[in-house]
């Protein structure tokens, strides 16, 4: 089954629309590679679904383990290299509400961060900076 269907719009910008629910994502290159910044770069998106990854096995094992996780906020920072032109580090910030989470509940939100699908698919040479910050 198809997952997307995508297409270029001109100026740098394509439109991407998922198959089953018709949802559709813009994006643009970025203002450093010729682009108008106005969206997500594919870049970004790669980026941002490793923490959205993250984030959704986490909110797998805390509805597992009856973990509260609303309200946890998570930043992304892409670094790109040169010479070819990638994806060099995604540094990931969890921000956990003011909760008291106790070490076996740490372990298990860290653990399935860690191990999510897209943590698991990108090439080595990503550094993945993540970084979790209990109140």
């Amino acid at each position: 089954m198809i997952t997307a269907e995508i297409f270029y719009k001109g100026n740098l910008r394509t439109s991407a629309q998922h198959v089953g629910s018709g949802n559709v994502i813009i994006t643009d290159a970025p203002l450093d590679n010729q682009g108008k910044g106005e969206a997500f770069s594919p870049t970004d998106l790669l980026s941002t679904s490793l923490a959205c990854c993250m984030l959704t096995i986490m909110g797998i094992a805390a509805n597992t383990h009856q973990i509260h996780l609303e309200d946890t906020r998570v930043t992304v920072t892409k670094k790109m290299a040169s010479d070819p032109r990638r994806v060099i580090e995604i540094e990931i910030h969890f921000w956990f509400p003011a909760i008291a989470y106790a070490e076996k509940e740490k372990k298990i939100l860290e653990n399935a961060a860690l191990t999510c699908p897209v943590a698991k698919s990108l090439h080595p040479d990503i550094y993945q900076n993540v970084n979790f910050h209990y109140q």
